[in-house]
């Protein structure tokens, strides 16, 4: 067996482990039934779904006489930008909040595109942040800080 798309087959690994380890931190809690969910019981069954997704992803990268193929090198700027910048949101969330947060977000994660213009990231950042306000904000009613504590007021 050989496998044919080496980089298919690494996502499916990391589809895998991903799963697993929801699956596996979400069993600690209580799980409940399907017609009255505990906390655990959306995560896990959405980690073996995961599981699932990755195994059958795995799987249809083997092939008996597949040629030979090798994985890409990773794209550290790529990497860097992306989770950099995820990982400024959720430090930068409190003190500047949602909307500035999203906009800093948006266009440092834009960053990492080798397609990169300030105008299609602004525009993608302020369309993200009046859905994010209208759904989480105004929607679903969650205590998000809309705008830094010294704008607000």
């Amino acid at each position: 067996m050989r496998i044919r798309s080496p980089r298919d087959f690494a996502v499916g690994l990391v589809y895998i482990a991903t799963g697993a380890a929801f699956s596996f931190a979400s069993a600690q809690y209580e799980m409940g039934t399907p017609d009255h969910m505990g906390p655990g019981y959306f995560p896990f069954w959405l980690g073996i779904v995961l599981v699932l997704l990755g195994a059958t992803i795995v799987l249809r990268t083997l092939r008996p006489n597949a040629g030979a193929a090798a994985l890409a090198p990773w794209d550290w700027r790529l990497l860097l930008w992306t989770v950099g910048s995820v990982a400024l949101f959720g430090a930068a969330l409190k003190p500047l909040g949602l909307v500035l947060a999203l906009l800093l977000l948006v266009m440092l994660s834009s960053l990492a595109s080798r397609e990169f213009t300030w105008r299609g990231a602004l525009l993608n950042a302020v369309v993200l942040a009046a859905l994010n306000l209208g759904v989480f904000v105004y929607g679903l009613d969650l205590p998000l800080p809309v705008w830094p504590s010294w704008a607000a007021g």
